[in-house]
C-alpha cells in the first residue's frame, strides 16, 4: 500500500479478518459497545484477534469504559492499541495509557471549527488522534454512523501526534477526503458494509485499493 494507512473497524468474522489482511489494511478494529451492531464479546474478539496476521495492529474501540471493563478486556483479548471513543477527558486518556502500557488513540467528534479546539489537549495525552464526524444529537452511536463533516476544516492542520480521518468514508470518497484534509491514515466501518455490522470483502478491497491509488 502507499504511505496511506487504512483501519477497518467493526470486524465480526474470521472472513472479515482475512479480507482486511488480503486488502493490505494496517489496522483492524474490534468494537466493545453493546449499542453498536458491531459489538463483540471479549471471547469472540479473542477468537478473531488470534487470526490477525503479525504486522496488522489490533485496536479495541470502547466508549467511556471503566477500569473493570478494560481490565477484563485486556486480560482476554490480545491487543495492540486502545481507541477511546466516548467523552473521556484528556486526564482519563493519560490514565488509561499509563495503566495498561498500550498506545491510546482518542476519537474527537467534529461538526464545526470550534470542535477542533479540544484536539490539542488530547494530543498531549494520546498516542494518536481519530478525527471523526460528531454524531447527531440523541444518536446511540458515537461513531460508525456513516456521516462526514466538512473536510475543509482540516486543511493545513497538524498536531504533535499522528492522526486518522474517520466519518462517512467510502471507496468513492477516499481521494477527495485525502485531497482536502491531507490525511495519511483513514478509518472506515459502515463505508465497507453490506448492512449494519456486516462487512463486505469487495468493498474492503476497493477501499484499500482507492487509498493505495491516491
Amino acid at each position: 500500500m502507499s504511505d496511506i494507512r487504512v483501519k477497518i473497524c467493526g470486524l465480526g468474522t474470521a472472513g472479515d479478518v482475512a479480507a482486511c489482511a488480503q486488502a493490505g489494511a494496517a489496522y483492524v478494529g474490534f468494537v466493545f459497545f453493546p449499542k453498536s451492531p458491531r459489538h463483540l464479546s471479549f471471547e469472540a474478539a479473542q477468537r478473531l484477534a488470534v487470526e490477525v496476521p503479525v504486522g496488522i495492529a489490533k485496536v479495541a474501540l470502547t466508549v467511556n469504559a471503566d477500569d473493570a471493563m478494560l481490565d477484563q478486556m485486556i486480560e482476554t483479548v490480545p491487543l495492540d492499541m486502545l481507541q477511546l471513543h466516548g467523552g473521556e477527558s484528556a486526564e482519563r486518556v493519560a490514565q488509561v495509557r499509563d495503566r495498561y502500557g498500550l498506545p491510546v488513540m482518542k476519537a474527537v467528534g467534529v461538526a464545526d471549527e470550534g470542535d477542533l479546539d479540544a484536539v490539542q489537549d488530547y494530543a498531549q495525552a494520546a498516542d494518536q488522534l481519530l478525527i471523526d464526524a460528531k454524531p447527531p444529537k440523541g444518536a446511540d452511536l458515537p461513531g460508525g454512523n456513516g456521516l462526514s463533516f466538512d473536510w475543509r476544516l482540516m486543511a493545513g492542520r497538524r498536531w504533535s501526534v499522528p492522526w486518522m480521518l474517520a466519518g462517512g468514508l467510502t471507496p468513492d470518497t477516499v481521494a477527495e477526503a485525502v485531497r482536502l484534509t491531507g490525511a495519511r491514515q483513514l478509518d472506515v466501518s459502515s463505508g465497507v458494509e453490506a448492512a449494519p455490522g456486516v462487512k463486505d470483502a469487495r468493498l474492503i478491497a476497493d477501499f484499500c485499493d482507492a487509498a493505495r491509488a491516491v
